[in-house]
């Protein structure tokens, strides 16, 4: 049975519902969830796939309710508190939790779950319970580093684009749909956008994995790759018009904008003068209820993000801005101490640490 071909403006709404393009405006926060798997944490193995290695806007202000767009699960915020000795202290989880307005019960059930799964142990009880994680999972929360790194040097200059599209097409028998529906997954997970259906273009050059996952999925002879630097789509031939018609541009304008606001307002809370407002700079907890917003923020900007390099966005892009406010905020917030002298911070920080740099 063949795919039903699928106009481009179709395609789009299709690929927005159902992975890499989400609204501006986020669902409520659920109760516990699994956090989605996109750009910001894609498998690292060989077999799996790794995302590819856009000022500011006019002051925008954050929404007065930030967990209406920027949700947080529970199990995300386990993740981001997991400390350098994979540790999450009870106390710790119970405190930032209530101050994101998460209950004790959601937080007992969302531990007992992942217990369960098998991805932390747990020792003691209560809040002076330990949790041990059983691997790495701060990727939940946080993009890999390619895809961030390529975002601060496109918007740096450092990687200009060389004008070829990279056009992926395949007819995966119906025999085969899982892994049919899972190489279209990858190629959105990448930033590609569907042309027609089974034909993807893409401004980065992504056919190495494609290729990888394709082989992995057991279809490489099913997939045909093609670089080319004349593209047209109608009468619709000039570059960046093209990225307008194929990318949700104004949607990912839009996220951007609100991680713009919501950092700015985290610097002016850090920016409080030390003795006049001591008083009012962030305790510990606040301090990591901050930096998991942050991140957060972070991840819901650069998740549906194709990074497109410069020469095909609008100028000027509020994702150049934005960036530059978060790794301002995160280089702060990682650089202030806390009043009370708390622990170390999780090793979410060190996930950033290299952001000094853009700052």
């Amino acid at each position: 049975m063949k795919r039903r071909v699928t106009p481009p403006e179709a395609a789009r709404t299709d690929a927005a519902g159902r992975s890499a393009r989400p609204e501006p405006a986020g669902p409520a926060a659920p109760t516990e969830a699994v956090p989605p798997a996109g750009p910001t944490a894609p498998p690292a193995s060989t077999e799996g796939v790794v995302s590819p290695e856009a000022v500011a806007p006019t002051e925008p202000a954050a929404p007065a309710d930030d967990s209406a767009w920027n949700p947080i699960p529970t199990r995300t915020l386990v993740h981001a508190l997991v400390r350098t000795d994979g540790t999450v202290d009870a106390g710790e989880l119970y405190t930032v939790a209530g101050l994101l307005s998460m209950t004790d019960q959601q937080v007992r059930l969302c531990v007992k779950r992942l217990v369960s799964e098998g991805r932390f142990t747990h020792e003691g009880r209560g809040r002076k319970a330990l949790l041990r994680a059983v691997a790495d999972p701060t990727g939940a929360i946080a993009p890999d580093a390619a895809h961030v790194g390529l975002a601060y040097r496109q918007d740096h200059g450092l990687a200009p684009w060389d004008g070829r599209w990279h056009l992926f097409a395949f007819a995966v028998p119906e025999s085969a749909r899982a892994a049919r529906d899972a190489l279209r997954d990858t190629l959105l997970h990448l930033g590609a956008a569907p042309l027609h259906g089974g034909l993807y273009a893409a401004a980065q050059p992504i056919a190495p994995l494609v290729e990888a996952q394709a082989w992995h999925l057991g279809v490489p002879g099913h997939v045909t790759y093609l670089t080319s630097t004349d593209l047209r789509i109608g009468d619709v031939a000039e570059p960046r018009e093209l990225a307008a018609a194929l990318w949700p541009l104004d949607e990912i304008a839009a996220r951007h904008d609100r991680l713009a606001g919501f950092a700015r307002g985290c610097l002016d809370r850090l920016r409080a003068p030390d003795d006049a407002a001591r008083a009012g700079s962030p305790t510990t907890p606040e301090r990591l209820t901050l930096a998991v917003q942050l991140a957060a923020a972070f991840t819901y900007a650069m998740e549906p993000d194709p990074l497109l390099p410069p020469e095909l966005l609008p100028a000027p892009w509020p994702g150049v801005g934005a960036r530059r406010l978060f790794a301002t905020a995160w280089t702060a917030l990682a650089n202030s101490p806390a009043p009370d002298a708390g622990p170390p911070l999780p090793r979410l920080f060190a996930l950033y640490e290299d952001l000094a740099a853009y700052a």
